[in-house]
């Protein structure tokens, strides 16, 4: 599950400072991690970062009314603060290609970074009710079915209801901590009007005393998706060389898919 373009992280990155600030540029970190982790969020593809989401799975037959000789699919209906639609995902109970018995899973939309509660009827499972497999599939392992029926008329507070609130996306990579962290810092100070700010200036050349230096084009280094930062431009190197704009995907209708139970 991926950010749409047009929205921002759903939290500001975890910082890793790389230098001292002034007082006045100390005050305004903040805003200036909050603008830092918009704009490697951005220019990373919308990789990186954690989203909280509770999604209410909604049962819908669509192989006729025997559903133990098909797999009965379901519409996992679920909305997002920055993405208000509902999204229909397919699940339900099947034989595994690999298992001799029917499966009761939920398809998320992956990836999955940890499942936070499931709610029955109102009441938390435990989690030994159940596992995340492949980073999007929500089995149940206690023996017993997801519901069938969710009446979404109600919360899921109530009898009839059954919820999955999950962490969706990866986690900031280290080098992305640091990346935001130098950003943040320059931004900082350029809040505060210090002088040593090592953001790219819209300046080609200047001249002192006789000495002349020439600068990066701030223009070029951004349409080319950079920052003229060392740390930032290493960890988008490294995590987004081809400048992907939204994280890449990869679909095999062909290939039986390999179960990863951690």
């Amino acid at each position: 599950m991926s950010t749409p373009p047009s929205a921002g992280p759903c939290a500001p990155w975890t910082p890793i400072w790389s230098c001292s600030l002034s007082v006045a540029a100390t005050a305004v970190t903040g805003v200036a991690v909050q603008a830092a982790t918009e704009v490697l969020d951005s220019l990373s593809g919308h990789r990186f970062g954690l989203c909280t989401s509770t999604l209410r799975p909604c049962r819908q037959d669509c192989f006729g009314e025997d559903w133990t000789a098909y797999m009965p699919m379901w519409t996992t209906r679920y909305w997002r603060s920055w993405d208000p639609r509902w999204i229909d995902l397919a699940c339900g109970s099947c034989p595994g290609t690999c298992s001799c018995t029917y499966v009761s899973e939920v398809v998320l939309p992956g990836p999955v970074a940890s499942i936070t509660q499931v709610k029955v009827d109102g009441v938390v499972l435990d989690s030994s009710a159940y596992r995340l497999d492949n980073a999007n599939l929500l089995v149940r392992i206690d023996g017993q079915r997801w519901p069938f029926c969710n009446d979404l008329s109600k919360n899921d507070t109530e009898t009839g209801t059954w919820s999955v609130t999950a962490q969706f996306g990866e986690d900031v990579p280290t080098m992305g901590q640091i990346a935001v962290g130098e950003l943040a810092a320059q931004l900082a100070k350029a809040l505060a009007c210090d002088e040593d700010c090592a953001l790219p200036q819209p300046i080609q050349q200047l001249t002192r005393q006789g000495v002349s230096v020439t600068f990066l084009d701030p223009n070029q280094l951004f349409g080319q998706g950079t920052i003229g930062l060392y740390q930032c431009d290493l960890f988008l190197a490294t995590y987004n060389p081809d400048r992907l704009r939204n994280r890449a995907r990869v679909f095999d209708l062909d290939t039986p898919s390999a179960r990863r139970v951690p």
